[in-house]
């Protein structure tokens, strides 16, 4: 496991934006609770349209029914690896939001967008925290809708893992050609 990564910015940011990367070897370890209510907490406090928070968080972690059933919701090579993350998440955004003057709900352009913006500051705490995430959309979304219960008026948008990095070796050899920082198209 090389700790290497060879991204180099065109421009000044924090390291952060740079180090953080979606590995999909993990040790299995366990996650305590308390770390991932950290994650979910800054996925709070990220921006939304008129505030309106549309991203909600369906979560298992490891060892529990939970985990096991969106892990059985994952498709192609995506169970393989994912099976020794500490935690799944899968997100869902409300198509609707409260707006100041209108009375009821009224569609959300924005909600893909602002659930995007929670999912970003859930991925930089768990960087933060010393834990890694990888998105995926390699999931079998109309089954996931029903079996999960995700409402009307709410879409689906992916799935995460978290863990702590494990070893390449255990990825088939396809993955483990890619299991390494990727780069960035320019600005």
């Amino acid at each position: 496991m090389s700790d290497v990564n060879p991204r180099k910015p065109d421009h000044s940011v924090d390291p952060l934006f740079v180090e953080r990367w979606s590995p999909r070897a993990f040790t299995g370890e366990e996650i305590p609770v308390e770390t991932l209510m950290s994650m979910f907490e800054a996925a709070r406090w990220a921006p939304s349209s008129y505030n309106s928070q549309p991203a909600r968080f369906i979560y298992g972690r490891k060892g529990t029914p939970a985990f096991d059933k969106l892990l059985g919701l994952l498709t192609g090579a995506n169970p393989g690896w994912a099976s020794d993350a500490s935690a799944l998440v899968f997100i869902a955004s409300s198509k609707t939001m409260t707006v100041p003057n209108k009375e009821g709900p009224v569609p959300s352009r924005t909600h893909s967008f602002d659930a995007g913006a929670a999912w970003m500051s859930f991925a930089l705490q768990a960087h933060i925290l010393g834990w890694y995430t990888h998105g995926m959309v390699g999931l079998d979304f109309d089954r996931a809708v029903t079996e999960l219960g995700i409402p009307d008026g709410f879409h689906l948008e992916s799935a995460v893992a978290v863990g702590k990095r494990g070893d390449r070796a255990k990825l088939p050899e396809a993955l483990q050609l890619r299991e390494s920082p990727n780069s960035r198209n320019p600005v």
